[in-house]
């Protein structure tokens, strides 16, 4: 029942040992449960022999002990005296596959020790060492540390071992060349050894996992890709068939001199013996029908990198159909299929002009859509109901929410039309044979739906009598004459001289690709009221894709919902008030910042203070997600500080240890600044800051309430002031798209600006001063003066839902992308954890 998608992403299975799970142990009803100790690089996972019994994964970050109690406890009668027993101290445990159903895992939190005892107790000391480095490394506080101390601790291990020839197939054959490598399958790798000689191409698990031995016979290659993994050149992709989607092997090495050599090898054995296929020879076969349009574009796929076993890059295939509502399907009529000529983001008119008058609107670099047609959770998102623990290993043990998932063709295909952010395309899948990813066959439970109805198979247009005869129609739709027509078009715009540069942009299909920038919205905010400097704080974004689907669907369905916001916990954890909350990228850590000029890191998962840090000079402000710099793997959170009228930005590690100066300039009596990067160029985020080349806009507001702003370049210059206010604002927020900025003040009203020409949109009145917000255009969620959570109407201008909160006003408020979870802070220093209950 095992599989490495159990581990999470980036982390190694090493070594596995038959042994016991003790259970009550010492007690009357003491029991064994047999079964196997995996040792993981971040994790301790017990894989019973029962299938009724739940697999056991122990995250070594949240060990407390782990020690064998007879080695420190010898002249103790009353010990654990069987050989061979390990003790495991924890705060928290994940149960997968309960009853052996595959579905969400169930966290079990509290301390609880676990005692396994292994089969061959003179292994004992090597295990507890191995487990003792492990922990030390999960235990670092800086991210790059950890990785660093486990992948000396995997080279080790790999440098000691060598591929055992007894595992030739024959005892004549040739050794050429033998490496280091790791095995790649969707989401996880495996290290081991790579051996090929003149007959085969072997691997061996470093672990032994899933068998022995990976082998292959050289004379069965048909076609051999390298290929990039991370961005980096060190990916190989072997394939002993001439058609299929997907490979026997992918294997990806340490360095890009062993993937080239075992390239050579390869292919001039292949060169020996069939004949090497090109992209221009591809081309000629299809325009001469000799391969199908299915073919070809397989074809393209893997000539463009994209691999079955790569999520990041995998095979993407067109929407063809347009029409999910007819009862039959006319593949003779044009206007059934999809103008192939245009991207998904463009098909729409409408939506196209918004996008358009963004797109005009936005300083450079420039992009048309901000998400690509291809990305991990897309595949996912088709796939879920064929492969479900690849979606609990990308969604940390968590299936999307009901209203989320892949639930029907027509509005997936609306959604696609309509939605803000959505323009996927399709997975080859869809023009292939096997109809199990539209089915619920394993009856997992992907729960339930507004209005009660459970997720079970996907809804499928009218004019399919089924799920085989539906992929039998899209092959048809696929293969027919208007397509063969036209795919030439669509073959431009993704893999061809329309990707990018001017014919991309006259072809509105200007993505967000481009890696040596990074243009990101970040807001800063920094209220002052009656004199006394408040301190917010906003992170900066990471430059990583998420894989969370974040459709605009999903996020109007959590606004729509906003009313269901429910408090569940609640921690005090400064002097004065808060005016700053910030939350780590993998949510465990919380960064607060307030008026008693400290900086603290609260974690989530021990309910406990980490860290605090006093400065001098007033800190006012840090950030909503925390950055990262992407070479060394290091967190690191964006502050300023405020001392009379100077100002300074500044970043700070994750840890808390490190502090570098990134901007400094003055500013008259600032009541509170909206500050937005829009562009970073340079080879590492913003650690290194003298590599660095910022442009910035920002807002300020002065004491009269207008709002300026200003643009820079490392130095602050004048660009434009807008009256907004009569008395002194508290927040500013642009809107989702840049030209509308929302801001509270001290006259109790909330205001709506035209960035661009300054006039006033809309205004609305509240009671009382409100101090932090939310918004997404037409909802607000803000923090008021008497210490509620108030959600408003904009276009109605009134309050729809009050929901109590802290004993004194709501000074910060944090969200997360999804909009479901809350972070706020209050005067009444306090810190309170909201979450959406829907």
């Amino acid at each position: 029942r095992f599989s490495l998608l159990h581990l999470n992403l980036e982390e190694y299975y090493f070594e596995h040992h038959t042994a016991n799970h003790i259970i009550n142990k010492g007690c009357r009803d003491e029991r064994k449960i047999r079964g196997s100790l995996k040792i993981c690089s971040k994790s301790i996972i017990f894989e019973p022999d029962e299938i009724i019994q739940p697999i056991i994964k122990i995250p070594l970050r949240d060990c407390i002990s782990i020690k064998a109690p007879e080695d420190n406890e010898t002249n103790n009668p009353f010990t654990w005296v069987t050989s061979g027993g390990i003790s495991v101290v924890c705060n928290q445990v994940f149960l997968i596959k309960e009853r052996n159903i595959i579905g969400s895992y169930k966290t079990v939190r509290g301390k609880t020790e676990y005692f396994f005892q292994l089969d061959v107790a003179g292994k004992l000391g090597d295990v507890v060492q191995t487990l003792h480095q492990l922990y030390r490394a999960s235990c670092l506080d800086k991210l790059g540390d950890q990785a660093a101390m486990i992948t000396a601790i995997l080279q080790s291990r790999l440098a000691r071992t060598s591929f055992d020839k007894n595992r030739f197939q024959s005892i004549s054959e040739t050794l050429h060349m033998e490496c280091k490598a790791e095995m790649v399958t969707p989401l996880v790798t495996n290290p081991g050894h790579v051996c090929v000689t003149d007959a085969n191409l072997y691997f061996q698990p470093l672990n032994g996992y899933p068998k022995p031995v990976v082998q292959i016979t050289l004379q069965n290659v048909r076609r051999i890709y390298k290929r990039r993994h991370g961005l980096m050149p060190l990916g190989l992709e072997v394939f002993c068939t001439e058609n299929d989607l997907c490979s026997d092997i992918y294997l990806k090495f340490y360095s890009y001199q062993d993937r080239d050599e075992l390239y050579f090898l390869i292919a001039t054995y292949i060169e020996n013996h069939i004949t090497e296929h090109t992209a221009e020879s591809y081309m000629l076969q299809w325009q001469r029908g000799h391969i199908s349009n299915y073919q070809y574009l397989l074809h393209l796929n893997n000539l463009a990198d994209r691999s079955c076993n790569d999520l990041s890059q995998y095979p993407v295939f067109p929407w063809i159909i347009a029409d999910y509502s007819s009862s039959v399907l006319d593949l003779t009529k044009p206007e059934t299929f999809r103008d192939l000529s245009k991207p998904i983001g463009a098909l729409n008119k409408e939506r196209l002009d918004r996008l358009l008058t963004r797109y005009r609107e936005m300083p450079d670099p420039k992009f048309m859509f901000g998400s690509h047609y291809s990305s991990p959770g897309y595949v996912l998102f088709y796939l879920v109901r064929v492969a479900p623990e690849h979606m609990l290993c990308l969604q940390n043990g968590k299936f999307d929410h009901a209203d989320r998932m892949f639930n029907s063709l027509a509005e997936t295909w609306k959604n696609c039309l309509d939605g803000a952010t959505d323009f996927k395309e399709l997975i080859p899948e869809f023009y292939e044979n096997d109809s199990s990813f539209l089915v619920n066959s394993l009856k997992l439970d992907l729960g339930k739906r507004q209005g009660g109805k459970t997720v079970e198979d996907v809804e499928l247009p009218p004019w399919a009598s089924g799920p085989d005869d539906f992929l039998q129609k899209c092959q048809e739709a696929l293969e027919s004459q208007y397509v063969s027509e036209h795919l030439h078009e669509w073959i431009d715009i993704i893999f061809g001289y329309k990707q990018k540069g001017s014919e991309a942009v006259a072809a509105h299909n200007d993505l967000y690709l481009e890696l040596s920038s990074v243009s990101l919205f970040l807001i800063f905010l920094f209220p002052i009221s009656d004199g006394t400097l408040l301190w917010h704080f906003i992170v900066v974004s990471p430059n990583e894709e998420s894989f969370e689907d974040l459709t605009e669907e999903s996020i109007t369905l959590a606004w729509n919902n906003m009313a269901k916001l429910k408090s569940h916990e609640q921690y005090k954890i400064h002097k004065e008030a808060i005016t700053g909350i910030a939350v780590t990228c993998s949510g465990s850590s919380v960064f607060t910042t307030s008026q008693d000029s400290t900086l603290k890191m609260f974690s989530r998962e021990s309910k406990t203070l980490q860290r605090s840090v006093s400065f001098s000079n007033m800190v006012r402000h840090c950030q909503n997600k925390i950055g990262k710099d992407q070479a060394q793997g290091l967190e690191f959170i964006l502050c300023d500080f405020f001392f009379f009228f100077f100002f300074e930005l500044s970043m700070i590690s994750a840890t808390l240890e490190q502090r570098f100066s990134a901007f400094k300039a003055e500013f008259g009596e600032v009541f509170c600044i909206l500050f937005s990067v829009l562009e970073c160029y340079g080879c590492t985020w913003v650690l290194k800051i003298h590599l660095q080349l910022f442009i910035y806009r920002y807002f300020t507001a002065n004491k009269m309430g207008q709002a300026i702003l200003h643009a820079a370049r490392c130095v602050a210059s004048y660009f434009a002031t807008y009256d907004c206010r009569s008395k002194c604002a508290n927040f500013f927020l642009f809107g989702a798209d840049s030209r509308h900025l929302l801001s509270a003040g001290e006259d109790c009203c909330f205001k709506v600006i035209d960035v661009q020409t300054g006039m006033l949109i809309s205004s609305v009145t509240a009671d009382e001063p409100q101090r932090c917000f939310k918004w997404d255009g037409n909802t607000i969620l803000s923090g008021s003066q008497s210490g509620e959570l108030l959600i408003w109407d904009l276009l109605g201008g009134k309050v729809i839902e009050r929901i109590k909160g802290h004993a004194g006003a709501v000074t910060s408020l944090w969200m997360n992308e999804q909009c479901t979870s809350v972070v706020t802070g209050g005067q009444d220093r306090q810190i309170m954890f909201w979450k959406l209950q829907y």
